[in-house]
């Protein structure tokens, strides 16, 4: 997000072709003026509180960072639970995540100019250098084009403009001759092959060291880009142009701009989520304003806040209408189809939108901004942190969490703009959460499920380049800060470029491409800064009055997707649409409605083609609710006292977790170690959780086993080594056929290096302690509070344990399985080995009609689905030679029919454009 200069030229009418400085304040819409307004609400903040929270930040800064540095370093991220770094192919691929990193030090470089902001200008200086010494950009490695641009180019350009900021003060940065500038414009030309493609968007990857296309590139053969992709580049590359004169960079991020500008949908003024490089053509055709689209918006208005190009300006503004009038529904920004924007393209949110309040505070269209960010403030109190999608009615759509900052952005943004005393207390929350929940002894963690609290392997530099920023500028006042920070702009990495480049080098042409296209509302720009007293009238509760209405809308209410339904279904009378949750096959009048759909008019294939939306997302939320969810192994002995939670994999048969207390208790191997037979050293496993290894014998057989021996619960570790949650979907060890009530004790799944990770704490400190339980527990504070005071002795230990390579000496391993840990969950007879049932949870943003996994915010709520999986346990437990997994469902056979339904209706909708 952005942030610019405040006070000055209020009220003021702005030409079009303004000085830089008239121009910034105006599109910063007088944030600091707008602050003064606020005098009453929430109750007060003292200066002495402020002052403790920000001095937490630091030290919690001082923990990711120092840990990196130590750990990691110059690796491109830490992994803060084995307390190394993370090298691109070292560690198994986690898809295009994996295209951040280059190997060149990216968690450094994304972190500069937080070091200033946060007053550390003596690590500054080291980290410039560090970097001048250490990074090379000439690697033979395949990266994002747009992750390379925010983090790396946009990380040197932000070291860049403070370097040069604190050399003018005269005590740091005296030996500084533009190096990082001149590393920047390396790494400009590097990225500028991406761009030779007809229509002037880029290649989504380019090879640093052999561009694109040549054989030993590896890339340069994709079609699609996404809209962000292409559309987040102008700020770092027009500020590259203007830092060195060369004024290719800005044009080459103007021709895509002005490219995706005129493949906008005409009709809706809408762009879809990913087009052809090559012909311009939508190749996903849902617009948002989340992943895939989000920093598009962004850039615009920040363009003309940098440049000073009205054109920018009338663009975004153009398209600010048309999310208002389309994708908004307060408080809920849902997708649509750029073509019919009047069809939700889905029912479920991602987590990145959660910038968009913030740039609301930029437009200055405050009261929509309150509404979203207080809804995704309840859904963070319900479940600790923003999961990474959840659906219109408040459930879990996909449970991780990477630590984003784009919720502390927009409340960072929301106070400035208000002086609201409340989002203070937002922010308190945020770091709160974070030290509870996310912090272990190198560093922070990701969270793998928010509803389980169990942690992933990850620490990305984003979160020291954003979060710490602007969780830090929430509670600092001006004078805590060594320089003025209005003087600069925030790119979407947070990184700062000055305003004073506004007038630097303007060597770029600026046609007005926008009229060309349109015709523009002139009500629609407001060319002067906002009254504070139309933003925010005398009404010093006015933010809280938009509030109060959705402090109950996570907990105490169950919507039933919130889902715009077309005027024209009401028009003379007539019947709302057919719902796939109100559809009953016994009623003629519902299967009436059914063969009409499609055959009609095109609203009613419309109808038709949500209804099948609907319906297999229904179908899949069922099938979804059949799998058990992830279970946690927390580990709460010294000196971990719960910091490192473990995502486990449940069993089928057992002490179900979710319905009885956690488990709790001293870890010991068994012998033999893969349980297959009667124990040998009972003593050692009595009233303690054995760990037994994956392979020879059935789960059921090894649970039976330890039991005998008076364990009170079993971890099964799996045998095939390297195996992680981070990559391998979850796995649910399945029962062997027979009655398996006569198990009674929790049984758990580890992959192999979560399970690394309790064998090496065992080496390390003999005696571990730990936690089963279906969602990690708070931390035990009496417990903590006998930690060792220094972090540092925290971060030697648990390096000492997670880092070595020398295997725990174990008696009778067991053979790897031949069975894929990647396979989807099937029916498997009683003769193979360790049955098992795997769900693969989805990464990445995809097709809407794809199966997601959808877990309910609030236990309380009943419904439909509910009775539906009722009625299906209901005929499993009348039929037990029914497969798990292989449920029949009422509508399966409806679906059925309609698969070659859903391409027909596709295909009318290409035909009809």
């Amino acid at each position: 997000m952005s942030e610019a200069g405040g006070g000055r030229g209020c009220g003021s009418s702005v030409p079009q072709r303004a000085p830089w400085s008239l121009v910034a304040a105006t599109a910063a819409f007088c944030l600091v003026s707008a602050t003064s307004v606020w005098t009453a609400g929430a109750a007060p903040m003292s200066r002495e509180e402020r002052q403790k929270l920000g001095n937490q930040v630091l030290e919690m800064f001082d923990h990711a960072y120092g840990n990196y540095m130590e750990h990691a370093y110059p690796a491109d991220e830490l992994m803060p639970l084995t307390c190394r770094g993370r090298v691109r192919g070292q560690e198994p691929s986690r898809g295009d995540v994996d295209d951040a990193l280059g190997k060149f030090s990216l968690t450094l470089i994304d972190s500069l100019d937080t070091l200033v902001v946060l007053n550390k200008t003596k690590e500054f200086e080291d980290a410039v250098r560090k970097v001048l010494r250490d990074v090379n950009l000439d690697n033979d490695v395949v990266v994002s084009v747009f992750e390379t641009n925010i983090r790396v180019l946009g990380g040197l350009l932000g070291g860049h403009s403070l370097a040069i900021m604190l050399k003018e003060k005269g005590e740091y940065m005296q030996w500084y001759n533009d190096e990082l500038l001149q590393m920047a414009k390396q790494l400009g030309y590097k990225l500028l092959p991406a761009f030779n493609t007809t229509s002037g968007l880029p290649y989504p990857r380019i090879n640093l060291k052999f561009g694109i296309r040549k054989p030993e590139a590896r890339t340069g053969t994709e079609t699609d880009t996404c809209t962000a992709c292409a559309g987040t580049l102008i700020l770092e590359f027009a500020a590259l142009s203007r830092f060195t004169g060369a004024t290719i960079f800005e044009e080459y991020a103007r021709k895509a701009l002005d490219f995706l500008w005129e493949k906008r949908q005409r009709s809706s003024n809408l762009v879809g989520v990913t087009i052809n490089i090559h012909t311009g053509d939508w190749v996903r055709k849902d617009s948002g304003v989340g992943a895939g689209i989000d920093s598009y918006y962004e850039y615009l208005l920040k363009a003309y806040v940098l440049l000073g190009d009205d054109s920018f300006l009338e663009r975004f503004n153009t398209h600010y209408d048309a999310i208002m009038r389309y994708i908004s529904q307060p408080p809920l920004l849902l997708d649509v189809h750029i073509h019919k924007p009047m069809l939700n393209a889905r029912t479920w949110m991602d987590a990145l939108l959660a910038f968009f309040p913030g740039l609301q505070v930029l437009k200055g269209d405050i009261r929509p901004a309150i509404e979203t960010h207080e809804m995704l403030y309840q859904v963070i109190k319900k479940h600790n942190f923003l999961p990474e999608a959840f659906t219109t009615d408040f459930r879990v759509h996909w449970a991780q969490h990477p630590l984003r900052p784009e919720f502390a952005e927009s409340t960072y943004f929301l106070y400035k703009a208000t002086g609201d005393p409340y989002y203070l207390e937002v922010g308190k929350t945020l770091i709160e959460n974070l030290n509870k929940y996310a912090r272990v002894p190198c560093g922070f963690a990701a969270m793998k499920d928010v509803r389980t609290g169990s942690h992933e392997d990850r620490m990305d530099s984003f979160f020291l380049a954003e979060m710490f920023k602007y969780l830090y500028l929430l509670f600092a006042d001006k004078e805590d800060i060594i320089f003025d920070i209005e003087d600069y702009i925030f790119t979407t990495e947070a990184h700062l470029l000055p305003l004073w480049l506004s007038t630097t080098n303007q060597s770029i042409s600026k046609k007005n491409t926008t009229s060309e296209y349109t015709e523009l509302d002139d009500s629609n720009f407001d060319w002067t800064c906002p009254n504070t007293q139309i933003l925010f009238p005398n009404d010093p509760l006015y933010a809280q009055s938009i509030r109060e209405p959705l402090k109950n809308v996570v907990d105490k209410s169950c919507p039933r997707g919130i889902i715009r339904v077309r005027e024209e279904s009401f028009r003379s009378g007539a019947k709302p649409p057919l719902r796939a949750r109100d559809f009953m096959a016994t009623n003629p009048e519902h299967l009436e409605i059914l063969k009409k759909m499609g055959a009609a008019s095109s609203i009613d294939a419309e109808d038709g083609l949500r209804f099948m939306q609907e319906m297999i997302e229904l179908s899949s939320q069922q099938q979804k609710e059949q799998q058990l969810p992830p279970r946690a192994v927390q580990i709460v002995s010294h000196p971990f006292f719960g910091r490192v939670v473990l995502t486990a994999g449940p069993a089928q048969f057992g002490l179900d977790l979710s319905k009885h207390k956690e488990t709790r208790g001293f870890v010991a191997s068994s012998k033999p170690y893969n349980g297959c037979s009667e124990l040998t050293n009972p003593e050692a496993v009595m009233g303690k959780i054995a760990l037994i290894q994956r392979g020879q014998c059935m789960f059921a057989e090894k649970a039976r086993n330890i039991q005998n021996a008076g364990a009170i619960g079993g971890i099964v570790i799996d045998d095939n080594e390297g195996s992680s949650s981070d990559t391998a979907p979850l796995f649910q060890m399945a029962g062997d056929g027979k009655d398996t009530d006569d198990i009674k004790i929790p049984m758990l799944f580890l992959f192999s290096k979560e399970g690394r990770i309790i064998l090496d704490a065992i080496r390390e400190y003999e005696e571990v302690e730990v936690l089963l339980s279906d969602k990690a527990k708070d931390r035990d504070p009496e417990m903590e509070n006998e930690e060792q005071p220094s972090s540092e002795n925290d971060s030697q230990s648990a390096e000492q344990i997670t880092s070595s390579s020398q295997e725990v000496d174990l008696v009778d391993q067991g053979s790897p399985e031949e069975s894929s840990l990647n396979s989807q969950p099937e029916s498997l007879s009683p003769a193979d080995t360790d049955n098992a049932a795997s769900v693969s949870p989805s990464e990445q943003i995809s097709n809407p009609m794809e199966n997601h996994e959808t877990t309910s915010l609030d236990g309380e709520c009943t419904d439909l689905d509910n009775q539906l999986q009722e009625q299906s346990e209901t005929e499993e437990d009348s039929n037990p030679n029914v497969s798990w997994g292989k449920k029949v469902q009422p509508i399966d056979s409806i679906l059925a029919d309609w698969n070659e339904d859903i391409e027909a209706f596709e295909m009318m909708e290409k035909d009809e454009l």
